[in-house]
């Protein structure tokens, strides 16, 4: 049973952010912090919705201690905004095994925290990270992706930040991602896999919210479902938090 319970027929005001990557030295989340808050102060619900943290390109000496970070990053979020419930959706970048310990630790202790391994469904809207998206894959081929970064906890070498730093300045992550994922391809994948966890269409799925692909996307309609992406405040990408309507 949820932690976090609502008058029925109300409608919630919800927002989503997606690939904040925290603790990367390329991520400017800081430039979105404040509109972040203030969607949180008036939000019902708060979705994270994978990749909010990124140990294997943090700026932190060691996994230890950006663990510690994150946690007293969202410790410090949830009591701050009481009212708020917020859900902590993994993605590949958080699926660390020293942090999801934690987190789960963390869950317990706060009423309005709710960590979600894989998806979380709320009415006709369905929140999912989006490494799926990769490749077209079952959920049992998503579990073995994701074990592969669960002890894979070591920060990046410095000289490997540097190559990525260079990448970015020249736009060849952009374009990467906009070659690696096209809307309709991404779409099919997370529609297949969708279907197969039993969230699809046919289950009254209408709304879809990922991220992973870094690429921004509103209202991106593909076979019975509408698709929506936040992008990333990673340098250069385009970023934009969707607010939500929550009904029931």
């Amino acid at each position: 049973m949820s932690k976090h319970k609502t008058g029925r027929g109300r409608t919630r005001i919800g927002y989503v952010v997606s690939d904040l990557h925290l603790f990367s030295r390329r991520s400017d989340y800081t430039l979105h912090e404040k509109g972040i808050f203030e969607a949180a102060s008036k939000a019902d619900v708060f979705v994270l919705n994978g990749d909010t943290f990124d140990f294997r390109w943090t700026t932190l000496p060691s996994t230890e201690l950006t663990v510690a970070a994150a946690i007293r990053w969202l410790r410090n979020l949830t009591e701050r905004f009481p009212h708020c419930h917020f859900h902590f959706i993994l993605g590949n970048h958080d699926n660390v095994k020293m942090f999801i310990d934690a987190l789960k630790r963390l869950d317990a202790e706060r009423s309005n925290l709710t960590w979600h391994p894989y998806y979380l469904r709320l009415g006709d809207k369905v929140f999912l990270h989006g490494d799926v998206s990769d490749r077209k894959m079952s959920h049992k081929t998503l579990i073995k992706r994701r074990s592969r970064w669960l002890d894979d906890d070591r920060p990046r070498h410095p000289i490997m930040h540097d190559l990525y730093d260079m990448a970015l300045r020249i736009n060849l992550h952009r374009a990467a991602h906009l070659m690696r994922f096209p809307p309709r391809r991404v779409a099919r994948r997370v529609k297949a896999y969708l279907e197969e966890v039993g969230h699809g269409p046919d289950d009254g799925i209408r709304h879809v919210y990922f991220g992973h692909t870094h690429a921004a996307m509103s209202n991106f309609h593909y076979r019975d479902l509408v698709f929506h992406n936040t992008g990333s405040p990673m340098r250069g990408l385009e970023f934009n938090m969707l607010r939500v309507e929550l009904h029931g």
